[in-house]
């Protein structure tokens, strides 16, 4: 059972673990990154080992919703390109990136990726989506108040 289960088990009936980006950003995300995560209810996952359908079940908050972490792996390592291929597949980016907002301030970005079976440019589209957030450089972990 996930870690973010077991909490949704203490809680009222009708309460999930739902976050909005804004608290996935600067409530997880960021604790992350300053070394200061407390709650600990994500796991982390290596997005290039592991195949969508393989993400492991701990990261699992219902049937079509995991919660992780995942380091950005490097296409070159001198480059900035960012790898995003599996062994049977790849992640491919779709539509522009999302400002996430708090207090006025962009704090973050999402963006949205989608699985291809096989390889690029003929890979085969799936039902597979996933959001991805990262941390907007100018809010670095010193502006952080958490």
């Amino acid at each position: 059972m996930s870690n973010i289960r077991l909490v949704e088990a203490k809680l009222p009936t009708g309460f999930r673990f739902h976050p909005r980006d804004e608290e996935l950003v600067c409530d997880y995300l960021m604790r992350k990154v300053a070394l200061t995560d407390t709650f600990q209810l994500m796991i982390e996952v290596d997005l290039n080992k592991c195949e969508p359908w393989d993400i492991p079940e701990t990261a699992r908050v219902n049937s079509k919703e995991w919660y992780f972490y995942s380091q950005r792996d490097r296409k070159y390592a001198t480059g900035l390109r960012t790898n995003r291929a599996t062994t049977s597949g790849y992640w491919k980016a779709t539509g522009i990136d999302k400002a996430v907002h708090s207090k006025g301030t962009i704090v973050g970005m999402r963006k949205t990726l989608v699985f291809y079976h096989g390889r690029a440019p003929s890979g085969t589209k799936s039902d597979w989506v996933m959001h991805e957030f990262r941390l907007q450089p100018t809010f670095s972990v010193s502006t952080f108040k958490g």
